[in-house]
């Protein structure tokens, strides 16, 4: 593993000081956190009969559903569209945080 320089700070091979990563990475990590929840995607279901908007640490902003589903009254279209509009949202949510992870990682680790 590391060896221990002076004042017992942890040294990776290469000289990298592992206290400093690590704070790095917490860094990184509250960077991402505020990035994902200023982050808002847009989805929709049906052509657009239902829309959601989710915020990037998935929580749900909005949901719209066109006056045209609900005066045909099919509670059981309204239901599934609204399920499927909110599964593409996460989608889109998940390949964002995807997307910006890749590229703060090495390769091969996302």
């Amino acid at each position: 593993m590391g060896e221990r320089g002076e004042r017992g700070i942890m040294k990776l091979p290469g000289g990298m000081d592992l206290g400093s990563m690590m704070r790095q990475a917490q860094q990184m990590q509250e960077q991402m956190g505020r990035e994902m929840k200023n982050l808002v995607v847009d989805a929709a279901a049906g052509g657009g009969a239902v829309s959601v908007k989710m915020r990037g640490d998935f929580e749900v902003v909005s949901i719209e559903i066109s006056p045209d589903l609900v005066k045909d009254g099919d509670v059981e279209m309204i239901q599934d569209l609204t399920v499927a509009a909110l599964n593409e949202a996460r989608r889109k949510v998940e390949e964002s945080l995807k997307g910006r992870l890749g590229g703060m990682l090495p390769p091969g680790l996302v």
